[in-house]
């Protein structure tokens, strides 16, 4: 014990006399960040930022499926139960959203550390002379590029966010509140940042995989479209402003022609060879092989296998979706009437559908991801009560890919690239600004794009008997209006992107989040008995909660979303 007694006597002798030298003293074999700073290493920032996109992780998945899919009506929670990872159910029913989840804290910080490391490479690179490194302003425009991308994500989640910029010194970061900017300003900043990058960046890219002044353009025609309909305090659209829908339009302007559909709607969603095709404007890139455990693997998805090829049957298509893809006997949606009766996967040709529901949804008895090898059957779903038995397809891959779906024991992932805007998408975002302008004779023959290439997307699925799509024809089978557009624009995006992450996030755009949900609970709790509970409270669950951990480590810098 005396031993002791003089050891802790020494270390405190040590401590108080020689304290202040040792601290002062630089480590020895550690470079420090200003020696980074060179031609050669400059880089290194760059591409420490960019693989912040992969820096996620099942249960805060930047893919957002939580929250674009399973929060609306496209998709139910799925895993063993509501108790498996509860908060993503609480969110499918909208109830008991609490300030102290974990899963939104670690998305929020997450996305602040990918900030800050953007807000580093750009920093750095402002260090360094354009003659020593002559890359210097693209690598800046895309670091813009990806701070606008994160920052995107952020205000869709929880619309007020703190805006930190490379300009901020680290030590005033805790003086930027969430409410310095207001809803409209911080569309305009995120907007910024995507015009800055158009400024700097090239067409293409020699680099697959780095931002583009065509992605770029892309992006910021996504957020003026956002900013376009404006919402009160209580998150109610209150106007459409026609000058934001006009920038949507400028924007897709320099985008048009820069790519093309695919010709088969599959193409999309293939690994390998039909990745980075004509069609991905910007996509995530991930792999098997980096030289680390798994490689650098779609971790956000990596949930929704199902339970038959490995785990963990999360991520379900809803039976109103599945049904949303019906078609009348002129191959055009049933707006009013799709879900007065459930389509049966036992009998399929007793309904004619849209092609794309067979790229979306994996049905029982037919091959799953295309291939004749693995017929998806009922017994590889998890928990057929509460879920059902569709599983979802777009983020997953056939095990006949090779070294693309890898063993990460207990799950298995895949390296298959997750596109973040297709040009499907900058169409129909061009489509909904000429509609809500009055100008939807002009986005007719825009919708009809998408939907003649749905018809074509048929090489995959020759399986498939009852097919049944076609485009629009004023004045044939049905009368173009304005109203009629505008319903007919919100379901081809319904359809077109389905299970991508984004429906929720459009019915809150549009301010239809609180009616279409509660009538999708009200329709779906005699089949799904926790929809029973379910309630969509408008002026408040259009956002989540600011994670109270946040707010804290803000000393109430940091203000609480209305009703939370």
């Amino acid at each position: 014990m005396k031993n002791i007694k003089y050891l802790f006597g020494f270390i405190l002798l040590v401590i108080t006399t020689g304290c202040s030298d040792f601290l002062e003293e630089s480590p020895r074999s550690v470079l420090s960040e200003e020696e980074l700073i060179t031609p050669d290493n400059i880089d290194g920032f760059v591409t420490a930022a960019y693989a912040s996109l992969g820096n996620d992780h099942y249960d805060i998945p930047f893919s957002l499926w939580p929250y674009g899919n399973v929060r609306s009506d496209d998709a139910y929670k799925g895993g063993s139960g509501p108790n498996d990872i509860q908060v993503f159910h609480f969110f499918e029913i909208s109830e008991n959203i609490r300030t102290d989840f974990g899963e939104l804290d670690k998305f929020w910080f997450n996305s602040y550390i990918a900030i800050s490391r953007i807000n580093r490479a750009i920093r750095n690179l402002n260090k360094i002379s354009a003659s020593d490194f002559p890359l210097k302003e693209t690598r800046i425009a895309e670091m813009k590029f990806l701070r606008g991308h994160f920052y995107f994500m952020l205000k869709i989640m929880f619309k007020y966010i703190p805006y930190i910029t490379e300009d901020i010194a680290i030590e005033d970061y805790g003086t930027i509140s969430n409410r310095d900017l207001t809803n409209d300003e911080l569309w305009d900043a995120i907007a910024g940042d995507f015009q800055a990058a158009t400024e700097g960046l090239p067409v293409s890219q020699q680099n697959i995989g780095r931002a583009s002044r065509t992605a770029a353009y892309a992006y910021l025609a996504k957020v003026r479209l956002y900013q376009a309909f404006e919402q009160d305090d209580d998150n109610k659209v209150t106007n459409i402003n026609p000058a934001k829908l006009q920038m949507v339009i400028d924007a897709t302007n320099n985008v048009l022609g820069q790519g093309s559909l695919e010709p088969d709607f599959a193409n999309n969603f293939l690994p390998g060879d039909y990745e980075n095709g004509s069609e991905s404007i910007f996509a995530i890139q991930y792999t098997d092989s980096d030289n680390t455990l798994h490689g650098r693997l779609n971790f956000s998805d990596v949930l929704s296998t199902p339970q038959g090829l490995g785990c963990c049957d999360f991520h379900k298509p809803s039976q109103n979706l599945v049904n949303a893809y019906k078609t009348d006997a002129n191959g055009l949606p049933l707006f009013n009437t799709y879900n007065d009766a459930n389509v049966d996967y036992n009998n399929l040709n007793s309904v004619k559908v849209d092609p794309r529901l067979y790229h979306t949804v994996a049905i029982p008895n037919l091959p799953y991801k295309y291939d004749n090898d693995f017929i998806y059957v009922e017994g590889w779903v998890r928990s057929p009560n509460p879920y059902g038995y569709y599983a979802s397809l777009k983020e997953n891959v056939s095990p006949n890919c090779g070294s693309c779906f890898v063993n990460i024991d207990p799950f298995y992932g895949n390296s298959k690239n997750r596109i973040q805007i297709r040009y499907a998408d900058v169409l129909l975002m061009r489509a909904e600004a000429l509609i809500e302008l009055g100008q939807f004779n002009d986005a007719l023959p825009i919708i009809n794009q998408i939907r003649n290439r749905a018809s074509q997307s048929t090489g995959f699925i020759g399986y498939a008997n009852n097919l049944n799509v076609s485009p629009y024809i004023n004045g044939v089978n049905c009368t173009w209006t304005q109203d009629f557009a505008r319903q007919a624009l919100r379901w081809e995006r319904r359809l077109e992107f389905a299970m991508e992450g984004s429906r929720f996030f459009d019915l809150v755009r549009w301010g239809i989040a609180a009616e279409t949900l509660n009538k999708y609970y009200l329709e779906e709790k005699d089949e799904v008995e926790y929809y029973s509970g379910a309630k969509f409270d408008s002026a408040r669950e259009e956002y989540c909660p600011i994670p109270q951990a946040q707010i804290n480590f803000s000393k109430d810098v940091y203000k609480q979303n209305k009703g939370y």
